[in-house]
């Protein structure tokens, strides 16, 4: 009788230990996934990520919506927040539906039912690698700039100077106001490594400040106090000059004008 209590009291002590050691790395694990939630690519008119972490209740209904398969759920191991939708770019893009069909279903406005226009959305922003896209390379590619649904305003391709040749080279740039983070570009990139990556904004824009002014994209009676001189009433060949040059005393002793 004593040995089955030693050797109840040994198991029992052991699960215990057990399911002590599974809770912490359990714990471990869900704060690793949600510190990585800045990596994530939400579907279209995800609330910023805090209150979408609040109000997603992971039911899925989103990505059994998206008629490409592109929204998936976090499993764990995948760095994300168990349970929450995403998007890989590189391997399925959001194709920018006009019905937006993964928006209507979210039961609890994690996804803003007032997102109506899909080229408003802002999923994430584009980055160009410029040392190893092939445009900046000097060779003639332009390929995201063609595939992008919002082409000649979020992404642009401008003339550069080559520095060892007089032709020019032809790259690509991209406007972060335009940008809606379809992730098209970097799926269709035909570097080995994608040059140009879909990310969170936050973690390549930076914020001047509210102290600058930009007199150039603005008007109001701070930048005007600032305009160019008024333009004199009198014409310049009209102009009578003084008749002794101002804040010359000295020198104006003893000259007759």
């Amino acid at each position: 009788m004593e040995a089955r209590r030693r050797e109840f009291l040994l198991k029992t002590a052991q699960g215990a230990a057990l399911a002590a050691c599974g809770g912490f790395i359990w714990s471990h694990l869900v704060r690793q996934e949600a510190s990585a939630a800045v990596l994530a690519l939400r579907p279209p008119g995800a609330l910023p990520e805090n209150d979408f972490a609040a109000q997603c209740i992971k039911c899925g209904q989103c990505a059994n919506a998206c008629p490409y398969d592109t929204l998936k759920m976090a499993t764990a191991g995948s760095n994300m927040p168990i349970g929450t939708p995403y998007f890989e770019p590189r391997k399925v893009p959001c194709y920018m539906c006009q019905d937006i069909p993964c928006v209507p279903p979210c039961p609890t406005g994690a996804l803003a039912k007032s997102l109506k226009d899909i080229n408003k959305a802002r999923m994430g922003l584009a980055v160009i690698d410029e040392e190893n896209c092939l445009s900046w390379l000097g060779l003639r590619c332009e390929v995201c700039y063609r595939v992008c649904p919002v082409k000649g305003k979020a992404i642009t391709v401008e003339t550069h100077p080559r520095q060892i040749s007089k032709h020019a080279m032809f790259v690509p740039l991209v406007h972060a106001e335009h940008c809606t983070g379809c992730g098209l570009c970097e799926q269709a990139c035909p570097t080995q490594e994608a040059a140009i990556r879909v990310v969170n904004p936050k973690l390549v824009q930076g914020k001047i400040g509210e102290h600058y002014r930009l007199g150039w994209k603005r008007e109001d009676q701070i930048t005007q106090d600032f305009g160019a001189a008024p333009t004199p009433t009198e014409p310049a060949d009209q102009a009578v000059a003084p008749k002794k040059a101002p804040g010359m005393d000295t020198l104006n002793q003893g000259i007759d004008f």
